[in-house]
């Protein structure tokens, strides 16, 4: 799963790259060849439009180090952790569920992906088969206790 958000920041930083070095300084030059620059809101807009780009790669590269780093921390194969699937049992209910830890890019709910950094996924973060656990979410509270754990990296 690293593996493949290494690959998507990747190709979102090679696009963005490639936007900020090549597309838009051709759309300043353009918006610079209409004249004046204090009412030239196709400049205006070039600028924006490069200053976002410069913001988002540089999240985007903070983030690259962030999933590097995760990877250099490894999940025992006991506890539930990045890249876990895990069966719960929900205790009110005494219905099964099974999801899957993520990272947020790589979400799919229907899937059962939830991300590590929801309430849920923090929750469920370190706990092992048989841990039962108490959750506060905004629609009241939750009973689960722990059934399986599958390590999937």
């Amino acid at each position: 799963m690293l593996r493949e958000m290494r690959a998507k920041l990747g190709a979102e930083i090679e696009q963005l790259s490639h936007e900020l070095n090549v597309v838009i300084p051709q759309a300043i030059a353009q918006a610079v060849e209409l004249g004046d620059l204090r009412e030239n809101s196709e400049y205006k807009a070039a600028l924006e439009r490069q200053q976002f780009v410069q913001a988002r790669l540089g999240q985007l590269h903070q983030r690259l180090q962030q999933v590097a780093a995760l990877g250099n921390t490894e999940t025992p194969a006991d506890k539930v952790g990045l890249g876990t699937k895990v069966k719960v049992l929900d205790l009110e209910t005494n219905e099964p569920e099974e999801y899957m830890l993520v990272l947020a890019e790589m979400m799919d709910l229907d899937a059962g992906h939830i991300s590590l950094a929801s309430p849920l996924g923090r929750a469920l973060k370190g706990r092992s088969v048989g841990d039962e656990i108490e959750l506060r979410l905004p629609r009241g509270q939750r009973a689960l206790r722990v059934l399986g754990i599958e390590q999937t990296q």
